[in-house]
This record gives C-alpha cells, structure tokens and sequence, in this order.
C-alpha cells in the first residue's frame, strides 16, 4: 500500500478509539499484532493491547487525539501530538479526580496488508500523572544529596 492509504488506516484506528468504537479499532489490527509501549517490560499482544485500551476507556473520558504531525515513511506512520480527556475513572489505583488531561504523545505504527501489524507507543506519563495530582518521593539513595543541597541553602556563608 502507500503512504497515503497507510496514514488514513492509522488515522482511522485513532479515530475509532477516540469515538469509542473498540472492536472497529481492534479490525485495524493483524491478529499478531505486537505493541511495544514505553514503561511496559514486555510487549503487548493484541489481546493484552485491547485490555490496555480499555483501561483508559473507563478512566478517562471524552478522549481525543490531536496531531500535530503525521509522517508517512514506506509501510510506518508516525504521529506525534496530543490526548486530551477527563480523569472520571480508576486509573491505577487512584479514584478518579474530575480533572482534564493533556498528555503528550508519539506513535510509530507499522502497516502490512492494510493492517496495522506493529505499534509503539511514548507518552508523558510523568506529566499525566502530576495532571492527576500525584507527586513523587526521592529514593533512599537521593536523600543525603538532597539534604546537603537544603542545608547549603539555608545556612549560606
């Protein structure tokens, strides 16, 4: 296929899942399909794919993706932009805050036979998570550093 079939394919998959029509985003995918997201150890197949997909469904609603750019490369289609969404469900372990979202992302999707046979995927997970009003502690190890940073700040010569 070309490039420009490819991208509407992509596009249509993110448009599905936006729209909330799961099993018609699930059709765009080859059944080996693989998905290598950022912060996952393993990758996902499209069963464990779908499961992830649908644990956003419930915890973040009135979902959008907004490209900014879309590049089209042989059988790849890379999309980088923006998910905006509400948080009105559980979203791992944290009860849902009311609060809009805004997380940065980009996608590679590799396309064979006007499928989607490959994704990876790279969001600001930090950034979504300090959104939800999460913080996060140092470490043991940082401690001393940190506690030599406050003090030679407070006590300035």
């Amino acid at each position: 296929m070309n490039t420009d079939a490819n991208t509407a394919i992509v596009l249509q998959f993110y448009r599905a899942f936006d729209d909330r029509q799961l099993e018609r985003a699930m059709e765009l995918l080859t059944a080996d399909f693989v998905a290598h997201l950022a912060g996952m150890p393993n990758p996902l197949n499209r069963e464990a794919f779908k499961q992830f997909g649908l644990s956003f469904y419930t915890a973040f609603r009135g979902g959008h993706h907004q490209f900014e750019q879309v590049i089209a490369v042989g059988d790849k289609v890379i999309t980088q932009g923006h998910f905006t969404a509400s948080h009105q469900g559980a979203f791992q372990g944290l009860p849902p805050t009311g609060k809009p979202i805004q997380l940065a992302i980009m996608h590679i999707d590799r396309l064979q036979n006007g499928q989607i046979v490959e994704h990876w995927g790279q969001g600001d997970t930090l950034g979504l998570m300090q959104q939800l009003g999460m913080i996060f502690l140092p470490g043991p190890a940082l401690l001393p550093a940190l506690i030599k940073s406050l003090r030679a700040r407070l006590f300035k010569p």
